[in-house]
Order: C-alpha cells, then sequence, then structure tokens
C-alpha cells in the first residue's frame, strides 16, 4: 500500500473505502501522495499537538527517514516471520493538510472534515510510521470527531501548492 500511495494509487487498510476517497482527494488537490494515519491521539504536554501515526503503510514520501520492518501489532497473532513490509521511520515535517469523509447510515449522507497543520521536527519514541502534528483547536477538533462518530484514521498530505493555484 505504501508504494500503491507514493505511486499516486490511494490505498487504505482495514477495508477503510472512505478512508481511500478521503486519500485520493487529497491527492488530486495536492497532486502528491496522501496517507491514511491514526488521527485520534494526543500528546498530554502540548494541547495544539498530536501524532500522527501508523503501524505503517504511509508512502516513502512522508518520512525523512525509513526503513523496511516487522508490524509490531500483528506480530505476536500472525508471528513475526508473517509481518514483514512495515514502513519504519519518523515523518518529516512541513505543513500538511488533513480530511476525512464518511459515510452516515443513519441519515444516507456523506459527511466530513477538512483542516491544516503541519508536522513538526518533536521526537516521539514510538514504532512504525509516526510524526507529531500541530493543528490549530486541536481539542475541539477531537471533540468533533469523537461526538460525531467519526473513525480513527484520518488522511493527510503535505500541503503544496496545488498547480491550478492562484
Amino acid at each position: 500500500m505504501s508504494m500503491m500511495s507514493d505511486d499516486l494509487l490511494s490505498s487504505a487498510c482495514e477495508v477503510d473505502v472512505c478512508g481511500v476517497l478521503s486519500m485520493h482527494a487529497l491527492r488530486l488537490a495536492s497532486e502528491t501522495p496522501s496517507a491514511c494515519s491514526t488521527g485520534t491521539t494526543t500528546m498530554a504536554t502540548i494541547r495544539i499537538s498530536g501524532c500522527g501515526f501508523h503501524c505503517s503503510n504511509l508512502p516513502k514520501h512522508f518520512f525523512r527517514d525509513v526503513r523496511m520492518d516487522y508490524q509490531e501489532i500483528i506480530a505476536g497473532t500472525v508471528g513475526k516471520d508473517n509481518t514483514f513490509g512495515t514502513c519504519v521511520g519518523h515523518v518529516k515535517s512541513g505543513p500538511m493538510s488533513y480530511a476525512r469523509f464518511s459515510t452516515d447510515d443513519r441519515t444516507g449522507r456523506i459527511r466530513g472534515y477538512v483542516g491544516s497543520g503541519a508536522f513538526t521536527d518533536d521526537p516521539l519514541e514510538t514504532f512504525g510510521g509516526a510524526g507529531v502534528v500541530e493543528i490549530p483547536q486541536l481539542q475541539q477538533l477531537l471533540h468533533y470527531i469523537c461526538e460525531n462518530g467519526f473513525e480513527h484514521h484520518v488522511c493527510r498530505e503535505f500541503l503544496h501548492r496545488c498547480r491550478n493555484a492562484p
């Protein structure tokens, strides 16, 4: 999935069809790879920072350093030798935008949210592909996500000027 996303073929794990839709919208807007990662983890020390983390199929485009390794979350279940292929590394810093579109089964509508922030150079000791994100009014965004039943994955891309923008 990492290689496909890096080649601008959006793909997301966990049969996340709406996640792929969100990635594709960001990819079309930026003409760069997008990624789906956990978006509901905050860092207690800084109220506007969170953890952009995945265990990880992030595209190589996202990393300042990356290596292939074993997927630590499911290795205990399926065996370490069955999990090779995870991208492990730190996400590079820079401005980013995010989006999440989902279906509302009760109303039969598609809904979503979008915004912008930045990946920082702050250290983050974990596994998979990870980076610290700064998002203005992050706590309000997290309340909105939880109160409206959005999934824990949010799609991100590095904020680049769109080709057709002034």
